[in-house]
């Protein structure tokens, strides 16, 4: 595992981001493990679309298993077609255990698209929760179906769902780095760039077009930016030294990075464009692995300007820094939650590298993994989840937990490590 004090040294239509134009296939797909469930399971019913044999993907399988990955669904079985119009017998469906039920259809139209149409019932209250129609090309119909697994989560649960959301991170087979984006469920694999250099810490941004890491195709670490739809590239900090650890600020507008230009590794912003750089920390330490708050005030920063590395959080602005973690002596790699409630965070402790979460507000820490190797955190845009590295058989591979820690997931490749996760955020 690559220690992050080593790293020291060394929106767009859902429908473009969907297809990525200009990304390359690629052909090794992530294979999904799922433990654990959560502590109230919704018991559901999806009987299967009418003429969804007529789409490429089916989109019942689909829903199926984003709700199951999830954990917090019990998949009631149906073994019957109804489409949306159907007249249902909601007690029927109650005696079967399912407290909803989903129905619906699929057309094929003259164009070569796909009319799916869907709807969700409750079956206690005999009543529609909620229902809609798509019209998709083929390619989108994968996309369709995570879309309607989001509104039934929402709708169950009401938190918004995160299946039609994408992941990125890297990969490594042989000389070769890949930085790869996928869909939240591993499907649909492109590849953003090859390279027979490291690329680490990619960081998508808040309109999930575009994703900055650091490339070292130059023989060092340099920061660069890419639209993942039309596949230029821009390169924001390539200074003397080090440039690492990029992170957007919420509005997309600016950078945190962590740059060594003036000999020690220290904080700055710099622009989306690579312009107005501004220097935040000027300390004897230390400081890098920058992330701003949920609102954008301040940043949280890694520094150990205490004697260990610690996690500090700042103004936005830069000035005094104020430490968050106090439990252990090696806290690295902060990442806020979406509702600036929680610190993610990797923790060493008895030799083990850890994922821990911290409620900001009682300060109360939660040990979510039981592996002991973990790196690189990342959460879900709706903060249920936390995606990060761990090993896995001597191989990087990626884990998902619930912030409760009962639900886990387990992502692996075929060949190959897989590392540096980064979850996309909710499309406009």
């Amino acid at each position: 595992m690559m220690s992050m004090l080593k790293k020291i040294a060394v929106t767009a239509v859902i429908a473009a981001v969907a297809n990525l134009s200009g990304l390359a296939p690629a052909y090794a797909q992530i294979r999904v493990e799922v433990s654990g469930v959560g502590s109230n399971q919704i018991p559901i019913a999806i009987a299967g679309f009418t003429d969804e044999a007529l789409t490429p993907q089916q989109v019942t399988s689909i829903i199926k298993d984003d709700l199951t990955r999830s954990g917090y669904f019990k998949i009631i079985d149906s073994n019957v077609v109804l489409n949306e119009n159907a007249v249902v017998n909601f007690g029927d469906w109650k005696s079967k255990g399912a407290d909803a039920l989903v129905v619906g259809s699929v057309q094929s139209l003259a164009d070569g698209r796909f009319d799916v149409r869907y709807k969700l019932l409750d079956t206690v209250k005999s009543s529609t929760l909620s229902g809609f129609s798509v019209t998709a090309p083929p390619a989108n119909v994968r996309l369709t179906a995570h879309r309607i697994a989001d509104d039934i989560y929402e709708k169950l649960t009401g938190v918004r769902g995160i299946f039609s959301t994408r992941i990125a991170y890297v990969t490594k087979a042989g000389s070769e780095y890949r930085l790869e984006v996928a869909d939240a469920d591993g499907e649909g694999t492109k590849i953003a760039l090859r390279s027979s250099e490291p690329i680490i810490s990619p960081a998508w941004s808040p309109d999930g077009t575009k994703v900055a890491y650091v490339s070292f195709e130059k023989r060092k670490p340099v920061i660069l930016v890419q639209n993942l739809i039309t596949g230029e590239r821009t390169e924001i900090a390539n200074f003397k030294g080090n440039n690492s650890a990029p992170a957007w600020s919420p509005d997309g507008s600016k950078l945190a990075v962590a740059l060594s230009r003036d000999g020690q590794t220290q904080i700055f912003t710099v622009n989306a464009n690579g312009g107005n750089l501004q220097k935040l920390t000027s300390s004897s330490a230390i400081d890098t692995e920058p992330q701003f708050s949920a609102d954008g005030k301040s940043i949280y920063f890694l520094s150990d300007r205490g004697g260990n590395p610690q996690i500090y959080r700042m103004s936005a602005g830069g000035g005094e820094a104020t430490r968050v973690t106090f439990g252990g002596t090696y806290n690295i790699t902060p990442r806020i939650s979406p509702d600036g409630k929680t610190l993610a965070y990797i923790s060493r402790r008895d030799g083990k590298f850890q994922l821990y979460v911290l409620d900001l507000a009682s300060g109360q820490e939660l040990r979510l993994s039981d592996t002991t190797k973990d790196e690189s955190p990342s959460f879900s845009p709706n903060g249920r989840y936390i995606m990060y590295a761990t090993e896995s058989g001597r191989r990087g591979s990626l884990a998902v937990v619930s912030i409760d820690g009962k639900v886990k997931q387990k992502l692996t490749v075929q060949a190959g490590d897989i590392r540096e996760p980064t979850w996309g955020p909710f499309m406009k």
